[in-house]
């Protein structure tokens, strides 16, 4: 088979990576990828959002399997546009996309249909969104409505902060036309964590679960970002958990998209709080983690083509998917200043001197020619790379990432210390 993998970070370069351990892949694209994802497959110079570009590429190469990595794409059309030309495409819809592109819609459909989640008021005044936060006891959370590459939402823990990030939202238009509404939500309490499924549009298969940081800084400190780390499996996450998501969140989200007349097929994430009350949904998603896919992946122990295909020919319940019982962990390497501006071309040092255990998956790279003639990999992006190591236990993967981590160099490299820490301590 010929694929096609859409994206840049280093969730994609997980995904060409599973994919390149494939006996069914022959030719591997990545499109427009980056200087990692060069080692593994071709890149293709055609950026994720040039949908009629992409879906020409793969016409002209013959290629036989495409996957979305990115939520912008899908939230544009590019299934339906792939799937009008006859291009087998992996991904929700652009209607049933909209459970992640717009947060209000996901939390109708919740509402609607009784899928537990935290108590929100929706605006679309910017007055009365402001009104109601000045009456609420804090903490409270303030949700842009719209995609905002994971940033686009606020726990704030005093009533100045909820108006400072409101204000943010509606006035200042931070996210562009993604804060044209808002979601103010109490505050759920419990331990987050994240847990993906593949379904076919009636089975529904869920993955390992995973936990993510989605702070800059240590002890969860500090502004929020696309993501800097995560680790599988998180221990307060149990086999009876996971069928809990699974009968009150997943399968009522599939059954009610179906309703809806917005079938869904492809991976569905949720993001969770374990509650005093059971899990409930801080958000959804319509595609791979990132961070979450560069944890998981390593310990899919099934072909991902089989996966893949099963989902597209509504025959996932045919596939036993498998899952290593070792541990996951991965830190972040980001540029200096991230998530606000950063400097980029900074020459990356180290990969030779990793133990051999230990998987980079690239993000924010690409690859430059010297004057001497020699290939060098250089920052391109806020965040960097993902360094994974899998092991028999959390601590043991969590060693080994940080004893690597080190080795790698480029000018103001910035990660978190404690990622899956204080589940060792704990």
């Amino acid at each position: 088979m010929k694929v096609l993998v859409i994206g840049s970070g280093a969730r994609e370069h997980a995904i060409a990576w599973k994919l390149r351990q494939s006996p069914q892949v022959s030719e591997l694209y990545v499109a427009p990828g980056n200087a990692g994802t060069a080692q593994i497959a071709q890149n293709l110079p055609i950026p994720a959002s040039h949908i009629e570009a992409l879906a020409d590429a793969a016409q002209s190469r013959g290629i036989d399997l495409v996957v979305v990595g990115p939520e912008a794409p899908l939230a544009a059309g590019i299934v339906d546009h792939f799937q009008s030309r006859g291009i087998a495409i992996f991904g929700p819809t652009q209607a049933a996309a909209r459970i992640e592109a717009s947060k209000v819609f996901a939390k109708e459909i919740m509402d609607k249909y009784g899928i537990p989640c935290a108590k929100g008021v929706v605006f679309s005044s910017y007055p009365q969104a402001r009104s109601h936060i000045k009456a609420q006891l804090t903490p409270i959370v303030v949700k842009a409505d719209g995609l905002a590459a994971g940033k686009g939402v606020m726990v704030a823990h005093t009533r100045e902060e909820a108006l400072e990030a409101l204000a943010n939202i509606m006035e200042k238009r931070v996210f562009g036309p993604a804060g044209d509404w808002v979601i103010v939500e109490e505050c759920l309490m419990g331990r987050e964590a994240s847990l993906l499924a593949f379904t076919d549009g009636h089975i529904v298969v869920p993955m390992v679960p995973a936990r993510d940081y989605k702070r800059l800084g240590d002890n969860d400190e500090g502004p929020n970002t696309g993501g800097m780390g995560s680790y599988s499996p998180p221990s307060f996450i149990d086999a009876s958990i996971v069928d809990n998501v699974k009968k009150t969140i997943f399968e009522p989200t599939i059954r009610a998209l179906a309703q809806e007349a917005h079938p869904y097929k492809g991976v569905l994430y949720a993001g969770l709080m374990i509650t005093a009350e059971g899990p409930k949904v801080l958000e959804f998603n319509c595609r791979f983690g990132d961070p979450e896919t560069q944890v998981i992946l390593p310990r899919l122990k099934t072909d991902l083509v089989d996966v893949l295909l099963a989902v597209l020919n509504g025959t996932l319940d045919k596939v036993s998917i498998q899952w290593s019982e070792e541990a996951c962990v991965g830190a972040v390497m980001a540029s200096q200043g991230y998530p606000g501006s950063y400097a980029t071309g900074s020459p990356i040092t180290g990969f030779d001197c990793l133990d051999e255990n230990i998987i980079v998956f690239h993000a924010g790279t690409k690859s430059l020619v010297k004057d001497d003639g020699q290939m060098e990999v250089v920052t391109d992006g806020g965040r960097v790379l993902t360094v994974v190591a899998l092991g028999k236990t959390l601590a043991e993967a969590h060693n080994r990432v940080y004893l690597n981590v080190p080795c790698l160099r480029f000018e103001g490299s910035y990660y978190r210390h404690d990622i899956a820490a204080d589940e060792i301590v704990g």
